[in-house]
């Protein structure tokens, strides 16, 4: 979940999770750390409900000592007036924390605290941050007084209605003032599957926000459903709705953001109101606001529903939920069936095998003695040749990619410095000068696109080159295979959505810092030469961060199922090998019923495993 400040994320939340008041959602309090809800469909573990994650001293240090990336940008750009704005700042923002904190505040730098419950006093002291930074932190209770250093914050519960786990996220968003949670933002939605962007009403999406279309901008527009909160504060619903969805779609459009993504309407104060069952919460504006809603919807269907029904159904949660399903249906989950599958469909045609090696000696026909220490030397080769071959496609794929990211780098450095250039030349250093690093997006994003078919690929062809080598292994101990009998390879993992591509650099901001820079007397060829060496320094984080957290990681995905997949075969072929050798026939007999629900199972799990 991310979006705009007090756009209504958490409220929002709270209503999906089924638990209106779990998560504070105040005027005043906001949320200052990414909120893990993690939903079990078993009872979670007892010892530990909640987990609070402080930062790391490095990361605090690189808040405190350089103003964090704001504090970067300034000091290259040499804006010592602003540096000292970001310093000011900073010692207020380390004061206020050894207000609430006491004087060793940093020695809690890098620490856990982890409870066997919580409660919305909990959260608050560690999740929230209020309005008012003037006031004072008495007690260990009260709202915040950890939040300055707070990371990340986990809460564990059950759902046994859930057919799978699943964890909703809330955000900070990603105005933070010193970009320090900025990056957290980014992490969480990387590792996400579905990216709900939560939007208020009032001001549905425009140029200000930016930061948040360049986000979502890089993951794809069906795994992106725009929620428009708090549509009980309209006037009129009924006919601003339209008005603001277009607005959305044109804002989408002209800033190259996901035109296709889903976008819904309602009021996550309406689902908390109809899940508590408290409607006289209902304040007369937003009671009239529900029914005016209600009015103009075409179907009629809300005439004889009780306010309560009406405001669950007008909340615009139902539409969410199924919403979220249907993409998980289509993308998390279709890959866990896919996997159970493929697995299950390996593990009977192990059953099939051994079932074929009672018919071999039922036609007096031995099968091969493939003792298991021959087994585990051509399992052994089978596991290096397979690593190999993944170790020299990722070298060759990941060495490409790192290419195609230097020359998009070097090609948007030279374009932005020759237009700099000729600006200076046609109009002098007078007029202010700006350029737009979307070309620099559209090229590392198209890099990554290759990048990431290229990795599927050559995934897919090792596990099947691995395939064939156990089929023929199998052959092998069975002297023939039973017919139609093939291992079923796994799918390649998924590369994740460059979200790093939305990071704020420095060409995105419009205000002071950058306007100084360039206010500043020198010539052409010097104004080109800082302004290079200025972006380098500030994209060359993102050209490491799609080289390592990107590549290195897909590269680790791929190898981990490479290992997983060889894994299982070890153990099925050593459960085949075993009745081989076993002269008393004490391998599984399948008579012909078996054989034929065997054969049944198998077409089921097939449909599965397409």
């Amino acid at each position: 979940m991310i979006g705009q400040v007090k756009a209504g994320k958490t409220t929002l939340v709270n209503a999906l999770s089924g638990m209106p008041g779990l998560l504070p959602a105040d005027v005043n309090p906001w949320t200052s750390v990414v909120t893990s809800l993690h939903f079990d469909p078993h009872a979670p573990r007892e010892e530990t409900r909640a987990s609070f994650q402080f930062f790391e001293a490095d990361e605090w240090d690189h808040l405190i000592n350089r103003g964090g990336r704001i504090g970067e940008l300034a000091s290259r750009t040499g804006a010592e007036d602003e540096l000292d704005r970001v310093r000011e700042q900073i010692d207020e923002m380390r004061e206020k924390s050894r207000r609430r904190l006491g004087r060793k505040f940093e020695m809690l730098l890098g620490q856990r605290h982890d409870y066997g419950y919580f409660d919305s006093d909990l959260i608050e002291r560690y999740v929230c941050l209020g309005d008012d930074f003037e006031n004072e932190f008495e007690t260990d209770q009260n709202q915040g007084r950890f939040a300055d250093i707070t990371k990340s914050a986990e809460l564990f519960l059950s759902r046994p209605e859930f057919p799978m786990r699943l964890c909703i996220r809330d955000t900070p968003g990603v105005n933070d003032t010193f970009m320090m949670r900025e990056q957290i933002t980014i992490r969480a939605t990387r590792e996400s599957r579905i990216c709900v962007v939560v939007l208020s009403a009032h001001q549905a999406l425009s140029s200000v926000d930016m930061a948040l279309i360049r986000l979502i901008a890089n993951v794809r527009s069906r795994e992106v459903v725009i929620f428009v909160n708090r549509i009980d504060e309209l006037s009129d619903p009924s006919s601003q709705i339209p008005e603001i969805r277009d607005s959305i779609r044109v804002t989408l459009k002209k800033h190259q953001g996901p035109e296709g993504a889903e976008i819904i309407f309602g009021s996550g104060q309406w689902a908390n109101i109809a899940l508590s069952g408290d409607v006289n919460a209902l304040d007369p504006a937003s009671a009239k606001a529900l029914h005016n809603l209600a009015a103009g919807r075409s179907d009629h269907t809300t005439d004889a529903q009780s306010t309560e029904d009406l405001a669950w159904e007008l909340s615009g949660l139902p539409e969410l939920c199924k919403a979220l399903s249907d993409r998980i249906v289509e993308g998390v989950g279709r890959e866990a069936v896919v996997r159970v599958a493929k697995s299950a469909i390996n593990h009977a045609k192990g059953l099939q095998a051994s079932g074929k090696v009672v018919e071999m000696r039922t036609l007096g026909r031995d099968p091969s003695d493939l003792d298991t220490e021959t087994l585990n030397v051509e399992l052994d080769r089978i596991e290096s040749a397979s690593h190999d071959r993944l170790a020299k496609k990722f070298e060759a794929i990941i060495g490409d990619f790192n290419k195609r990211l230097e020359r998009s780098h070097r090609s948007f450095l030279e374009r932005a410095t020759s237009a700099l250039i000729s600006h200076l030349e046609v109009r002098g250093d007078q007029a202010l000068w700006q350029y737009d690093p979307t070309g620099l997006r559209v090229l590392l994003r198209t890099a990554y696109r290759v990048f990431a078919t290229n990795s599927r690929r050559a995934c897919d062809n090792v596990l099947t080159e691995a395939a064939t080598d156990l089929n023929a292994l199998y052959g092998t101990l069975l002297s023939e295979a039973p017919d139609g009998f093939s291992v079923e390879t796994p799918e390649p993992p998924r590369a994740p959505p460059p979200v790093l591509l939305g990071q704020t650099i420095a060409l995105d901001l419009k205000g002071t810092i950058w306007s100084r820079w360039w206010r500043k007397k020198r010539g052409p060829q010097a104004y080109a030469r800082e302004f290079a060496d200025l972006i380098r320094a500030e994209t060359d984080p993102i050209i490491m961060g799609l080289r390592e957290t990107h590549a290195q990681s897909l590269s680790a995905d791929a190898t981990k199922i490479l290992d997983d997949f060889l894994a299982d075969q070890r153990a099925i072929l050593a459960n085949v090998a075993a009745s081989a050798s076993d002269k008393n026939g004490a391998a599984i007999d399948l008579d012909g019923g078996r054989q034929e629900n065997l054969q049944q199972t198998l077409e089921r799990l097939a449909k599965y495993a397409a």
